[in-house]
């Protein structure tokens, strides 16, 4: 699984960049590094495997690519590099679901375990972020009207009770909320429902 994956490492500091690389290929991991944020953000091509990050950089800080890939919707799972005095933004890193952040200068054997650990999760998480993306695709398909009465469906509203609160017909809402389940390709309404955790935003 690990040899399908990537290692990718950011950090504007060349002799690191180079030791951490022979690190990570000496225990087998593929590994391609950048030497900034804004380079990184322009090759990668959404690749499984891992980030290796580190917070503190000239130009685009690691806090703030960690918050780009984020609202591009890239699922790939960080790892925060943090020097001396930065913990406090690797704490902000992980609220903004870093895996994890490790201390220069840090142990390799801890390093390597963390890598190995998180490629293994990697592809759920890449799953994961797939499956979000295909019911958001889903969503953005429906009518505003059938958004309306998918909205109340998902309240637990009764055709009658959506009728009356739409100004529609029981009849009309029959209509929206068959074409609502065949978008979302839901088969019933228990399979609506567990799309709801990846339509928070586009339910509030």
């Amino acid at each position: 699984m690990q040899s399908a994956q990537t290692v990718f490492i950011v950090d504007d500091d060349q002799d690191f960049r180079e030791s951490l690389t022979w690190l990570l290929e000496g225990a087998g991991h593929t590994v391609i590094s950048f030497e900034n944020a804004e380079v990184f953000l322009q090759q990668y091509q959404q690749q499984a495997g891992c980030l290796l990050l580190d917070v503190r950089m000239a130009g685009m800080s690691g806090l703030a690519l960690q918050q780009e890939l984020n609202q591009r919707g890239y699922a790939i799972p960080v790892i925060m590099i943090t020097g001396h005095g930065d913990v406090a933004m690797a704490v902000q890193a992980m609220k903004n679901h870093a895996v994890d952040f490790i201390e220069k200068p840090f142990d390799d054997e801890a390093l390597l375990s963390l890598v190995a650990e998180t490629l293994n999760r990697s592809p759920t998480i890449f799953a994961e972020a797939n499956k979000s993306q295909q019911v958001k695709d889903c969503w953005e398909q429906l009518s505003k009207r059938e958004k309306d009465v998918a909205k109340q469906v998902i309240q637990g509203l009764a055709n009658r009770e959506i009728a009356e609160s739409l100004d529609i017909s029981i009849k009309t809402v029959e209509i929206h909320r068959c074409r609502v389940m065949k978008k979302m390709q839901a088969k019933r309404l228990a399979d609506l429902m567990g799309l709801v955790p990846y339509l928070e935003e586009a339910l509030q």
